[in-house]
Parts: C-alpha cells; sequence; structure tokens
C-alpha cells in the first residue's frame, strides 16, 4: 500500500510538474532532481565524504540548468573532463576512478534532465514530456507483468536476476506499439511506421538504462540508491530508464520539429 500511495503522489506531482510550471519553474525542479540522483550516485561509486558528494550533486544540478537553458549538451563533455582533472588534482581523499565516475554524473544525470526540461520548455511542450515518460511506463509495466507471467530465461542474471527475456519482450512490443499509436498525437508529420521505430528503440535504451544503474548497486551491494521515496528506493532508482532514453528521444524530437 505504501508503493502505491507514494507512486500516486509522485505521479501527480510529475504531471502537475510538467503540465502547470512556467519555465523557469520546471528547470528548477529538473536541476533539484538531478542534484538528488547524483548525490545517490556518487554513493553508489563509493564516495562516502559528504561534502565531495554534494559537490558533484551541485555541479549535476548546475549542468541541468545549463542545458535546460541552451538545448545544447556540447560543453558539457568538456565540462566533465575538467571536472575530472580538478578533483584528481585537488581532492585526494577518493581515488582517480571515483573522479572520473563523478564527472561522468554530469554526462549520465545532468545533461538528459536538462534535455528534458528543454524538451518540455520547447515548441512541442509538456505533451512530448508527457508521450516520453508514458512510452517508458507502458514498457516498464509490460515487462513486469509479462515478465512475472512467462518469464522463463533469464535476461541478465549476473545483473538483475528478476528481468527475463519475455518480460523485455513484452515490454517492446508495449512500447513500439504505444508510440505507434500516441506518438501522431504529438508527432503529426510523421508516419506511426517511424514512431513505431523509435518507440523500440527507446525500448531497448531503457532497459539497458536500468541494467545499468542494477549494475551499480550491485557492485555497491545495495538493493536502493536510497530510501528517500517510500517502497521505491531513490531518485536513482525512479529514472534510470528514461536516463538513457531521453537523449536520443529528444534527438529524434529534433528531427521531427
Amino acid at each position: 500500500m505504501t508503493r502505491v500511495l507514494s507512486g500516486i503522489v509522485m505521479a501527480a506531482g510529475a504531471l502537475a510538474t510538467i503540465v502547470f510550471l512556467p519555465a523557469m519553474g520546471i528547470r528548477l525542479v529538473a536541476a533539484l532532481v538531478a542534484a538528488v540522483a547524483a548525490f545517490e550516485y556518487m554513493a553508489l561509486i563509493g564516495v562516502d565524504d559528504p561534502s565531495s558528494r554534494g559537490a558533484y550533486a551541485v555541479v549535476a544540478g548546475l549542468t541541468t540548468w545549463q542545458v535546460s537553458s541552451t538545448g545544447a549538451p556540447g560543453m558539457v563533455a568538456v565540462l566533465a573532463f575538467l571536472v575530472a582533472g580538478l578533483n584528481a588534482v585537488v581532492v585526494t581523499r577518493g581515488t582517480g576512478q571515483q573522479a572520473i565516475l563523478g564527472a561522468f554524473s554530469m554526462l549520465y544525470i545532468g545533461m538528459p534532465l536538462g534535455l528534458l526540461a528543454a524538451l518540455n520548455i520547447g515548441r512541442h511542450g509538456w505533451r512530448a514530456t508527457v508521450l516520453l515518460i508514458a512510452t517508458v511506463v507502458v514498457s516498464d509495466s509490460m515487462q513486469f507483468y509479462t515478465g512475472r507471467t512467462f518469464g522463463r530465461h533469464p535476461l541478465a542474471p549476473a545483473i538483475s536476476p528478476k528481468k527475463t527475456v519475455e518480460g523485455a519482450i513484452g515490454g517492446a512490443i508495449a512500447g513500439t506499439l504505444f508510440m505507434a499509436l500516441a506518438g501522431p498525437i504529438v508527432f503529426p508529420e510523421h508516419s506511426p511506421m517511424l514512431l513505431a521505430v523509435l518507440g523500440f528503440v527507446m525500448v531497448l535504451l531503457g532497459i539497458l538504462g536500468d541494467l545499468f544503474e542494477s549494475r551499480l548497486k550491485r557492485e555497491a551491494n545495495v538493493k536502493d540508491s536510497s530510501s528517500l521515496i517510500p517502497g521505491h528506493g531513490g531518485v536513482l532508482d525512479r529514472i534510470d530508464a528514461l536516463l538513457f532514453v531521453i537523449p536520443a528521444f529528444v534527438i529524434a524530437a529534433g528531427v521531427v520539429q
């Protein structure tokens, strides 16, 4: 019951944010989400110092803020190298590997959430954002129910034992069909077939994003990225698939605009 109630609250809050907040509010919320997710991510890669985790959280939030303003992520890569280098030289309590992985949070978390905010503020507005998120939710839900009903063959047993090939197939079919049917409402200038291809790519990327975070948690020997959201774990647990999907969808949205 706790999971269901918190899920309803999250969904309602997210929808209200996407539809009703002005551009500045959208950018601020996206930056805050990025900061929290980056703070959780830093714990997963073994950074225990709260100040270091907080610093990277701020950098990820600022990345989201900047990308959401310009819609151009090109400078993020340059800044990521700069942050990694400075951290490796100045902060000696962590390892060089942690410095690089910490800088990666700008690409992994900051940039996609900035692009998501830019998408919401852009030409197609909240409808494109809702389409993106709904496709991922439909795919994830069908993966769960299909895997639970028909799952026999593990998809990635060393990373996420509960995920099955059958579940992935069910999610791929559902996400592809959903994008083919709902996509023309937002992008009427494109054929359902082309949007179906986009939906299929989105599902594959979403599965990879989920497995990527699952690997981080397995290596950190934790079940969730945090306990911030009752019944759901952390913020990163809720957006892991989206982080991989957003850039591809935004690139496609840029093509159809």
